[in-house]
Order: structure tokens, then sequence, then C-alpha cells
């Protein structure tokens, strides 16, 4: 199934909402524009008819020594004019005979390295006058298989003919090649010297990467160079994750941050689903746990739809045995209370089967609404585990492990058991289980398997361990580290919204905790799997939507730089931003 018409793209993306990072008077945070557009409930910034396209046969190019710099000049002067960076045309329908013959006779691109986010990892310049889009362009892309999707995509994005004939110069032809290096979402683009561009890739995720660079390139540059770009990404796994349990966020919204993902080459989306707010999904098994608003199963078979097409894989969270307040509210004797008899906020009693049954029902109905393979099963912040002493404040629960693991069990067994219990249900049903790392706890009788994923995200709650901890027991890690890639809506508990610029000049995958790298030994992308930005709602009313919207664009923009090239970047911050603001504006 083809994915909806993309959404129109406004403004320069450079817009920061009041309240953004990008925006704070802060001397650490230079991502801040002069851009005062106003923004819709979707992030998306208007923007005048004038700005939208260039005539026939222009285009703009950045001459990389003084180009950027011009770049900064021309985005910030649009910005100030509440317009957008000129667009190449669109490309009207294919001409027969001379007019196809002329082709060849367009601008030349410049013979370097498209400037593209992320950057390409390689180019070998060639002869010739590049590609760009000229009237007798087509899209050459098979009828049927998995590049059909990509062809008309493609040819709807340039607004040319899809053609399934021989492709011909001034073309851009779409292929599978199995000889591609680098992984099922490598790609390479050979633009030949009478201007025809082939993109290939192992796969149909590869050869999608690939027009995604094509476009970048043809905003920053008015096309392709001449000659061969190999390009693939350096980790596995780069993703945004979301809050919808606080803050509820419209389908609406969230598509418009997918179409900005994948022009980024993201390929995962999280969703945080349940919390002790509310639990913002549809439910047939137990629809009185369910808050208004939520999505319904008919948004978020759209959101996986919309993510097939886009090669982003749709991941939910309905964490537990913690964050479970939404549902404790429709049954309170799931709660946990301590020793006191006092109610525990968000926690389940991990000794109440019922408890257990109403989790495993809930996974059970969700598990064929979200196809991907991999599943977050939450596991953080489980109360009696952040207590000095859980043994002495939660007695019934103390009893209740040693009578079922003997005297060495600790209410960390309960709680090890009650999530290895979850994952069973989903792992029967073929998904892999990640999970947040201040729920794997060190010894114990009863242990976290090791093949399960670590979101590391925290070395500062109670418990909680370095990432040396983990890499040591031979686990594998995504980075999701609080210093640099939390988004905590209001600042609280000393968070700091984080900045395109810190992400960009001081974060590495190695980076998992603070601002120290693990060693270079184990911080290899078989162990440091990728990285997520992620948005927590804690304050829900501190930003809008469309604020969050403008506060994450550039931050997700250097890390999307970081997670797919491991080189030191070459652009400077400042070259980089106003880049942005050209190849990944606001949608």
């Amino acid at each position: 199934m083809e994915a909806g018409p993309e959404p129109e793209i406004p403004g320069t993306g450079g817009t920061d909402g009041p309240g953004s990072p990008d925006s704070a008077d802060r001397t650490d945070r230079a991502d801040r524009t002069d851009s005062t557009d106003s923004t819709d409930s979707t992030g998306r910034v208007p923007h005048p008819a004038w700005a939208r396209r260039l005539p026939r046969g222009r285009r703009t190019r950045w001459p990389l020594a003084a180009g950027l710099a011009g770049v900064l000049l021309a985005t910030g002067a649009l910005a100030l004019a509440g317009g957008r960076t000129p667009q190449p045309p669109q490309t009207r329908a294919a001409p027969s005979g001379g007019a196809v013959a002329r082709m060849a006779a367009g601008p030349a691109v410049e013979a370097s390295a498209p400037r593209t986010i992320p950057a390409v990892r390689s180019y070998e310049k060639g002869a010739g006058r590049g590609w760009s889009p000229l009237p007798g362009t087509r899209v050459v892309a098979p009828k049927d298989g998995p590049l059909a999707d990509e062809g008309r995509r493609l040819a709807r994005e340039l607004d040319v003919p899809l053609a399934h004939t021989a492709a011909r110069d001034g073309d851009v032809a779409l292929a599978l090649d199995a000889d591609v290096p680098g992984g099922r979402e490598a790609y390479r683009i050979a633009v030949s010297a009478g201007g025809g561009a082939r993109i290939t890739g192992a796969s149909d995720a590869g050869v999608f990467y690939g027009t995604r660079t094509l476009l970048q390139a043809r905003r920053s540059g008015g096309g392709l160079p001449p000659g061969v770009i190999e390009d693939r990404p350096d980790r596995a796994q780069r993703g945004f994750a979301l809050d919808l349990a606080r803050k509820f966020f419209p389908r609406e919204w969230i598509e418009a941050r997918m179409y900005e993902l994948a022009a980024l080459k993201y390929n995962q989306l999280g969703l945080h689903l349940s919390d002790d707010q509310a639990f913002r999904i549809e439910s047939t098994t137990h629809p009185e746990i369910v808050s208004d608003p939520h999505l319904t199963k008919a948004d978020v078979r759209a959101l996986v739809a919309l993510g097939r097409e886009l090669h982003i894989e749709v991941i939910p969270e309905i964490d537990s045995p913690g964050h479970l307040g939404a549902v404790i509210a429709a049954h309170p004797s799931l709660g946990l209370r301590d020793g006191a008899g006092r109610p525990v906020r968000g926690a389940v009693n991990v000794i109440d089967p019922a408890a257990g049954r109403l989790l495993d029902e809930l996974l059970a109905e969700y598990a064929p609404l979200f196809p991907a393979r991999n599943w977050n099963l939450g596991g953080d912040e489980y109360a009696p585990l952040m207590s000095a002493d859980p043994e002495a404040r939660f007695p019934q629960l103390a009893a209740a492990a040693r009578e079922r693991y003997g005297e060495r069990g600790r209410i960390q067994d309960l709680a090890t058991a009650w999530l290895n219990d979850r994952a069973a249900v989903l792992e029967e049903r073929g998904k892999r289980i990640q999970q947040w790392n201040d729920g794997i706890y060190p010894g114990g009788v009863v242990r976290t398997p090791g093949d399960r994923q670590v979101e590391y995200w925290t070395g500062k709650e109670y418990g909680a361990r370095p990432p040396q901890d983990y890499l040591a027991e031979g686990r594998n890690l995504v980075n999701l580290n609080d210093e640099f890639l939390y988004y905590v809506l209001g600042e609280p508990n000393d968070f700091a919204y984080p900045t395109g610029q810190r992400i960009y000049e001081q974060w590495t995958p190695a980076v998992l905790r603070g601002t120290t790298p693990v060693p270079a030994s184990v911080a290899g992308p078989d162990r440091i799997l990728g990285a997520r930005l992620a948005v927590w709602c804690d304050l829900a009313g501190a930003q809008s939507t469309a604020q969050v919207a403008a506060g994450v664009r550039l931050p997700l923009a250097a890390l999307a730089q970081k997670v797919w090239d491991p080189r030191r970047p070459v652009l400077t911050w400042a070259e980089f931003r106003a880049l942005a603001g050209v190849v990944a504006p606001a949608r």
C-alpha cells in the first residue's frame, strides 16, 4: 500500500517556538533563528506563494567555500520575510523528440559531494554535467515488486512521469543490486556523463535512502554531481521517541514528524502510550482504562502504513510494572501498597496474578496491531526498587520473594520475573524485547536474558548502573543519554532542553552517560546499536505541540548526522544549521 500525499513543505524550517531550547537565552544554545512565523498544531509553518518556486532552468547553488555563508544570509533573510528558501521548480510532463535530446544542455551541477544531512560517506568524481530535473526527465522503476512504491513516490515528489522502460539520459532509474556494499540500508548513486542517475540498493530501504539524498541534493545544489556516491548508515537503529501519555499528540502531528524523520534517514519511531496520567490507545479488551483523547486503532494502522512506506518501524511501549497509574485508576485493587498500607503511585502489585493477566491481555491485543519486530517493554522506575531499603518498606513483597526463590530471593527478582513473563507473551508472537536500563538489575536469583536490548537513558536513578556494567555483561545498548537526548517539557529535575549544537559538537554514540564516552573497544555498531531522541512531557503545558515540533527539529538533524556518519563533521555548526534550513525544513 502506498502512503498518502506528503504534507506540503512550509517555511525554511528555522522557526523556533517560544519556550523551545533553540530560542532560549543561553550562551550555549546557538540553534536560535530569527524567524517569527506562526505554526499550526502539526508544527507546520505557512509560507507565501512568491517563495515557492524558481523559474524553469534556474536553481540555487552553494559553492562550499563561500556558499554556506551565503546560505546563512539567504536563509536568515527569507526567515525574516516569513518565507522559505526557494526550491527548484516542479518538472512538467516529459516532451518528446528534440526536447528530450536537449536535456543534457541544462545547468551543470558542481562536481563535489552533495550537501546533505546526513552527509554522504563516499563520493567519487566523474565526468559530465551531473543530473538535474529538466524537461523530459522521468523516474524509471519496475512496475511491480518492492521498488514500485519507491518509483511512484519519487515521480510524485519530482513531479515527473513514471516509466517502466529502459532509462535514458536525464532519467532517474531505480533498481535492486545485491552487490551494493554496506547492508540492506546502503545505496549507490551513479550519475553518468550523459546526465542520467541510477540509484541502486540491496533492498528497497537502501533505494529509498538514495532518493532522499537526491531530493536534498536538488535543494542544496540543484541536482546530483557527476560520478558515484556510495553511502550507508553507521548505526542500525536511528530513532525518535514520543511520550503521548502525558501529552496527547494527534495523528497528523505524528505523521508530519515521520516525514521529517524519513528525510533524515531515521528508521524508528517509538510511542510511549501509557503512564500514570493517561492510557492513549484504544482497547477492546479493556476499554475502561482508555483516556480521551487517544489514538484509535485506525490511527495506529495509518501510522504503521505510513511507516512502512517511509521505512520507519513504529515501536510501542506499554510500560510496566511502574508507570501504570491510568490502569490502576480503573482497577484500584491491582495497585501496590507499602507496609503501612499506603498506595504507591503508578506501581502494580507484581505478586497479584490479576495484574499480570490484564497486562498480558493488552499485550496480546496490541501485538498484531504493531508489526514491528522491536517492542519496548518498559521496566523503569518501579517504585519499590527506588527505595533505599525495598525489603523493609515492602515486607509483603520481601516475604513473597523468599517464598518463591528461597532465602536469597529479593524484590528485584519479583520485578525481573514480572518482566520476563510479559516478554514471553510478546516473544511467542515474534517480538524482540527492548527494556530500560534501570529495570535490569545486577545479581539476583532471576536474571534478565542477555539478548534483551538495553535502552540506556540514565545512571542517576537509585540503583541504576553505569553503561560499562551492561556492556561487560555482554548486552547491546541503544543510546538515549538523558544529558543530550532527552527533551523534557518544562525542564524539571535539572533537565535542560537538548540543542542541535551540543549534539553535533559534543555527542557521539559512545557517550551513553553524562559527557564521557565508553571505551572504543565496546563502542562499535555491534555493541551500541544506535540512538533515539526522546520527548517526555513531564510538564505537559510547558510547550504546545507546535513548539515541540520546532524545538526538536535541529536536535533531530544533528543526531541524524552523528548516527549515520561516524566521521568528525566537516561543516561548522553555523554551516550545518544553515544547511538544515535548506534540505530539512519543518513540515
